[in-house]
């Protein structure tokens, strides 16, 4: 099983460099930020920062989007990092929630996102693809690599990734929903004719490694928000109890009033107090190590073959620690 550590690009720049620097040492194999550029730093200078101080770590957003940058500039500057630094990067994408909406603009089509994966992916690795209808090639991208993985949660963009992805990304990490949304993604690959195996299955939430749960569960009840963010697009689309879409993810957000995205991503976030903490305990890590093993020896036996580490709280270093000398390590014995 692979880790990832998942930061947002708070000034300094040199933080974020270090916490990545610590979590290669600590065992990770890929570093991952936010990308939003009203919100945050500018997240491809930085991984150009990390590329250079780290040796192996493979680094990306989670997510980009089709709408903030073109098409040809998002795959240049992946090309670029690769050609530097040795094919060490992974492009996460989405419909673009925070960045598209902070900036007044709705999030991407899912056509848009569809078409922009397999045209982003293209021209990275060197082949002609057609940009606004204009064939486009990048001349000199000889050797280039880049993975897409694909956020989703709904069954229309669920089916997307298993039809064009690499990899699909899952923001929470409750064993029931990664089960029934792991198989819709291999099941739409299945019937694209695509191995759905080859599919990288990535699941991203909090980690909170402590014995005080209570403390753990307060610092990581953004992360209900945010999630709940994306659930409420769906309770729109698909309604309220629809076969579409499991009980169990929509139900919690009953009571949810609104979103801040000036507090997006933050323990701060006073936008989640209608998130329960059961699903908090659900959604996240939390607890002793050991809690934190056997969840996911759990999700491992459902497919999944990277945790990546949501570390927006009060105790990342530790956390980071934490999963360098107990956790990974017994993941690894396991599945080396």
């Amino acid at each position: 099983m692979d880790f990832g550590l998942v930061l947002q690009t708070d000034p300094p720049a040199s933080q974020v460099v270090g916490l990545m620097r610590r979590a290669e040492r600590n065992g990770f194999r890929y570093g991952w930020t936010f990308d939003s550029a009203v919100l945050w730093q500018e997240p491809f200078v930085i991984y150009s920062q990390i590329l250079e101080h780290t040796t192996k770590l493979h680094v990306g957003p989670m997510v980009t989007n089709p709408g903030t940058r073109t098409w040809e500039v998002t795959a240049s500057t992946f090309a670029t990092l690769n050609d530097m630094f040795g094919n060490r990067t992974v492009c996460g994408i989405g419909r673009g929630d925070s960045a598209m909406r902070v900036a007044g603009r709705r999030p991407n089509t899912l056509a848009r996102l569809g078409e922009a994966i397999d045209v982003i992916r293209d021209l990275a690795e060197g082949r002609e693809a057609l940009v606004d209808g204009n064939p486009i090639r990048i001349p000199w991208i000889k050797d280039g690599k880049l993975p897409v993985w694909m956020a989703a949660y709904g069954p229309k963009a669920l089916a997307l990734a298993g039809q064009k992805a690499d990899g699909f990304i899952l923001q929470l990490a409750d064993p029931f929903l990664t089960e029934w949304m792991v198989k819709a993604v291999r099941q739409a690959a299945v019937d694209a004719g695509r191995d759905p195996s080859a599919i990288t299955v990535c699941v991203a939430a909090p980690a909170y490694v402590s014995d005080d749960v209570a403390h753990a569960r307060d610092q990581c009840r953004w992360f209900g928000g945010m999630v709940g963010n994306h659930v409420a697009d769906l309770v729109a689309k698909y309604g309220e109890h629809s076969s579409m879409v499991p009980e169990e993810l929509t139900a919690y957000i009953k009571d949810r009033q609104g979103y801040d995205y000036s507090h997006h991503g933050r323990a701060d976030n006073p936008d989640t107090a209608f998130v329960p903490d059961e699903i908090v305990d659900r959604f996240c890590l939390l607890g002793p190590a050991g809690a934190h093993i056997d969840k996911l020896r759990h999700l491992k036996s459902l497919g999944v073959d990277q945790f990546a580490l949501y570390n927006m709280h009060d105790n990342r270093e530790g956390t980071i620690d934490a999963y360098g000398a107990e956790v990974i390590p017994a993941l690894r014995r396991e599945h080396p």
